[in-house]
């Protein structure tokens, strides 16, 4: 059993140039119906559009549910990959990029159970 301040699932997503997509993936992590904690980890690798702005405000706005890792150069798919799993902090990763979404609110209870 995990300790109260610890997510029991994260959730990665890697985000590049997603503007279009980001709000919708975000929202549906925060729809999400669960018994247990989880967290969003967002690897944001230093977008030309506005994909960055909008996960900072999500961070912001749920800081308890989204961590956004980012840097202010470009890393690459890999390293974004590697940097942004090192920071889950959960038992289980949940993977959702970032110019994609869930549909079931209940998606992350199904799989735990």
């Amino acid at each position: 059993m995990t300790s109260n301040n610890i997510p029991l699932v994260s959730i990665i997503s890697l985000a590049y140039n997603h503007e279009q997509y980001i709000e919708k993936a975000i929202e549906s992590w925060l729809m999400q119906k669960t018994n247990f904690k989880f967290e969003a980890v967002i690897g944001e690798d230093h977008s030309t559009d506005r994909t960055r702005e909008i996960v900072f405000d999500y961070a912001k706005k749920y800081p308890e549910i989204v961590k956004v890792i980012s840097s202010e150069s470009n890393v690459g798919m890999r390293e974004n990959s590697i940097r942004t799993k090192k920071a889950c902090r959960g038992k289980y990763i949940a993977f959702c990029e970032g110019d994609d979404y869930w549909i079931d609110p209940l998606k992350l209870q199904k799989q735990v159970d």
